[in-house]
């Protein structure tokens, strides 16, 4: 099953800054979503996007919904149409004429699956948080604890075990940080201290 979208422009410039209400996003979401372990990925993901918009890129309020949308709609079609997965969230974003960054971001969470190279900040960090985002919740879901008193040595040991979370890609997960210039240890240390808050 292909899901390239054979195309790299979406969205309409004019829409620029465009977003859905919260309101709006989680409508969709209990509308499409009926999996509730995706749907708490989706959150985490939008969690973390949300954190490193306001901490790493200083960005306004306007700027961090924006960041926290993309990773909220990610996976927004995954559960209902898989074989649509990414297409049908991306068309039902552009009728409703949201900002082509957010657009753009979905669309290049996974360049290997849906052919759109990630260019901007939120692409790339999109792309690097995706993953190891889910493995870090595996991670989380072995301990007793949780996330309480995790460490990254302990991340990064279950990061090299292929048997663990083995439908994480850790290629994929490198190719990310390569991408976005950030170290893998910094994204597990940034996802380990706030991914938790999120239930």
């Amino acid at each position: 099953m292909s899901l390239l979208l054979h195309r790299t422009q979406f969205g309409n410039p004019a829409n620029a800054g465009n977003t859905l209400s919260r309101e709006e996003a989680n409508t969709l979401l209990k509308d499409w979503i009926k999996n509730e372990r995706l749907l708490l990925h989706m959150k985490q993901v939008a969690h973390i996007m949300k954190c490193w918009a306001t901490e790493k890129e200083g960005l306004d309020e306007a700027g961090q919904w924006r960041w926290e949308m993309a990773g909220l709609l990610h996976d927004a079609d995954w559960d209902q149409w898989p074989e649509q997965h990414c297409k049908k969230i991306i068309e039902e974003l552009e009728t409703r004429n949201i900002d082509p960054e957010i657009i753009r971001a979905i669309a290049s969470h996974g360049p290997n699956h849906f052919g759109v190279e990630p260019v901007t900040k939120m692409d790339k960090m999109l792309f690097a948080f995706d993953e190891l985002s889910g493995l870090t919740h595996a991670y989380s879901l072995m301990r007793p604890e949780g996330y309480e008193g995790m460490e990254l040595k302990g991340m990064k040991k279950r990061f090299k075990e292929a048997r663990f979370a083995a439908n994480v890609n850790r290629d994929e997960i490198m190719d990310a940080m390569q991408r976005a210039g950030v170290e893998l240890e910094t994204v597990m240390q940034f996802i380990i201290e706030r991914q938790g808050a999120v239930k």
